[in-house]
């Protein structure tokens, strides 16, 4: 029987920008019988992850919970604010902005696409000049992505909400934070966004199978002017449940919740601002490695400004078919698994072997991102894919600073 490579031995690391590294606590919590869903302890942990979701989410407004993706999440936002015929703005600086635009085209909704390439932040004057020219206010909403998990682009979400305001547009002001949320800092409230969509699989360290619209009083207010709402994507009855299986419009996904209430504990007792710290020295970590090797050879990082970069994931550029021949080398030899290049390049076009991402969000730390580096310099090494020495002593001084 063939072996494993001597290194790969031993627990594997998933390094991907979501699914993201699962606490033993989640998993732990989630395995156990089926509950019953009629009674019982599982009532009163339900309610209890509503308050909490909102402290990650930095909100006093509303909460609904749903069994999806966070494809779902964007249906649900929209379905729920938005009817055919209806006009949105989507500045879109990556993959997964033209998704939701894709996902509102299939609702009947006329999407205005701002496309900003993969490698730079909104222009806010080009937003300001698309809603000056919407004189009647068409526009019914503004579909922005604060990281987009493809490019690992962070936009400026707080300038975007100040923006509506100067101009005067009445716009929904609609915000992807599937990636971000529990990773990158994020006011919901404190930057006046009305509705925000999340998923549980990344930031908040849950397997996938789980999604959160939140919005604010604005957004149900629009929700209350539409002709209907469909009974399964309606938040109304999610966010306000008279009984407890309107939470979910049906059965409760009864072991994600036992997962999501140890997730949230894991993140409230860390306290939130210490988790974003965390992310952010992590990822300066990761940062300061790449940066060393770019000085000789083909990586790149996607993102050049500090300022515009995601601390949950990073998106990197190597070079056809460097990209490929590293992830495949690292999770055969390491059993380490990177990203691949999301939306970099057409489909079946070769260009696409010369990207990868990095996932550094949820349950990481010091150790775990030394390992990750330390993988990619082995697998870089092995390749003789050209790089500059120093990588892990540029991010271990970074870690050492604190």
């Amino acid at each position: 029987m063939p072996s494993l490579p001597l290194a790969r031995h031993g627990r594997e690391y998933l390094a991907i920008p979501g699914p993201s590294v699962m606490p033993d606590a989640v998993l732990q919590a989630m395995h156990r019988a089926a509950p019953n869903i009629y009674a019982g302890a599982l009532i009163d942990l339900a309610a209890s992850l509503v308050p909490d979701l909102k402290r990650v989410a930095r909100t006093d407004g509303h909460v609904a919970m749903y069994i999806g993706n966070g494809h779902a999440a964007w249906e649900a936002a929209l379905a729920n604010t938005l009817a055919p015929g209806d006009a949105v703005l989507v500045p879109a600086t990556g993959r997964f902005g033209h998704g939701w635009a894709d996902m509102a085209d299939g609702l009947g909704i006329d999407t205005h696409i701002l496309d900003f390439g993969k490698r730079a932040p909104w222009d806010m004057d080009q937003i300001a000049d698309a809603l000056r020219a919407d004189a009647d206010h068409r526009i019914k909403a503004v579909l922005a992505m604060h990281v987009d998990t493809s490019t690992s682009v962070r936009n400026d979400v707080a300038a975007l909400r100040a923006l509506l305001d100067a101009v005067g547009h009445p716009a929904l002001l609609m915000v992807d934070c599937i990636a971000s949320l529990g990773c990158d800092p994020f006011e919901m409230d404190a930057w006046g966004v009305d509705v925000m969509v999340a998923g549980c699989q990344k930031g908040l360290m849950v397997p996938p199978g789980m999604c959160f619209v939140f919005f604010n009083d604005k957004a149900q207010a629009a929700r209350a002017a539409l002709p209907r709402v469909s009974r399964y994507w309606d938040w109304e009855p999610r966010a306000n449940p008279e009984e407890f299986f309107m939470y979910w419009n049906g059965t409760a996904p009864t072991h994600h919740l036992y997962g999501l209430r140890a997730a949230l504990d894991m993140i409230h007792a860390e306290g939130l601002d210490n988790v974003w710290a965390r992310h952010a020295l992590l990822a300066r970590a990761i940062w300061a490695a790449c940066d060393t090797w770019a000085r000789q050879g083909p990586l790149e990082l996607n993102v050049s400004a500090t300022a515009h970069r995601s601390t949950a994931v990073t998106a990197l550029r190597i070079g056809a078919p460097h990209g490929t021949a590293l992830r495949d080398w690292v999770e055969h030899n390491l059993g380490l698994t990177l990203g691949i290049g999301l939306g970099m390049a057409p489909p079946g076009d070769p260009a696409w072997h010369g990207f990868f991402r990095l996932g550094h969000m949820g349950h990481v730390n010091g150790h775990m991102i030394m390992g990750l580096l330390g993988g990619i310099q082995a697998g870089l090494t092995a390749l003789d894919i050209p790089h500059a020495p120093g990588g892990l002593d540029a991010a271990t001084r970074v870690i050492a600073k604190g």
